[in-house]
């Protein structure tokens, strides 16, 4: 599904902004739309010096009184993305503005792209199953296990997902992504990456089943640039694909494990949304 509904986020207003020691200002949930009038909003404005750096992820900067600004928003501008999932966002002064409201920052911050910045995020989930095979159940539920790993900036739990890069697919980086932070890819010999490609073959042939498109409530976003992500599920019913791979932490993840799929979980960003979508979908416990 795509998301059409306005949500308030709330981890992009959290105290410090991640990878710093830079203040947000603070934004009470009656302030957080830009609709309601604040003279008093003044947050600093803030972009990473790796950003500035300008590596081939990230974006010039803008400057409003600047007339060669070149960069095609709420569009397709070359091999970027520049849409949104929630319809054409605001430019002022030349600069978008984030749709969803004010989070106490202005600038990029750590992000590369003025705007929304494009990710994907898959899903891979299979039934819980005891010792002779048999689907666990929890209140009669049967109980879903998925594929997460351990962010190093944070030690967060979260989905095994990336950023799409200039020229890439969401298909590609779903596929990519999982293979680099959960089987270690880039670290495999050549054989070794060569079952890689064929297990994760196997796995992302069905397409999966796309579960959200949109808006990600982030730490990292800013009044000028965002997150957006499609998460697409992957099941194994039968585990006959997931059974023949091993997960191995790779890429920025710290760790990687199935979690069972659980309300009690605390995982980054509003992932615990795109699991609870996944553990309804499939009739779950949750």
């Amino acid at each position: 599904m795509t998301s059409t509904r306005k949500p308030l986020h709330r981890k992009a207003r959290q105290s410090i902004y991640p990878k710093s020691d830079i203040q947000r200002f603070p934004v009470p949930d009656d302030k957080v739309d830009w609709a309601v009038e604040w003279l008093e909003y003044s947050p600093i404005d803030f972009t990473s010096s790796s950003v500035l750096a300008m590596p081939p992820w990230a974006d010039v900067e803008i400057r409003p009184t600047n007339s060669e600004n070149f960069l095609k928003f709420n569009s397709i501008d070359g091999n970027v993305d520049r849409k949104s999932g929630f319809g054409d966002y605001s430019l002022i002064d030349g600069i978008p503005r984030n749709p969803i409201g004010r989070t106490g920052i202005r600038g990029r911050g750590v992000l590369g792209r003025w705007g929304p910045n494009h990710a994907a995020d898959p899903i891979t989930t299979r039934w819980k199953r005891d010792d002779d095979g048999n689907v666990v159940s929890y209140n009669d539920n049967p109980v879903l296990e998925f594929v997460a790993i351990k962010r190093q900036d944070n030690g967060q739990w979260a989905l095994p997902g990336g950023m799409v890069e200039a020229g890439d697919t969401v298909t590609v980086t779903l596929k990519k992504e999982f293979g680099e932070e959960a089987m270690n890819s880039l670290e495999a010999s050549e054989v070794e990456k060569k079952e890689i490609e064929k297990m994760l073959h196997q796995l992302f042939s069905s397409g999966g089943k796309q579960i959200y498109k949109g808006y990600v409530d982030d730490p990292r976003n800013t009044d000028n640039a965002w997150m957006e992500t499609t998460v697409v599920n992957f099941h194994d019913d039968s585990d006959s694909a997931f059974s023949h791979f091993k997960l191995k932490a790779g890429d920025d993840a710290g760790d990687v494990a199935w979690l069972e799929v659980d309300h009690k979980l605390d995982l980054y960003a509003n992932h615990n949304d795109f699991i609870m979508a996944v553990a309804r979908l499939h009739g779950a416990y949750y």
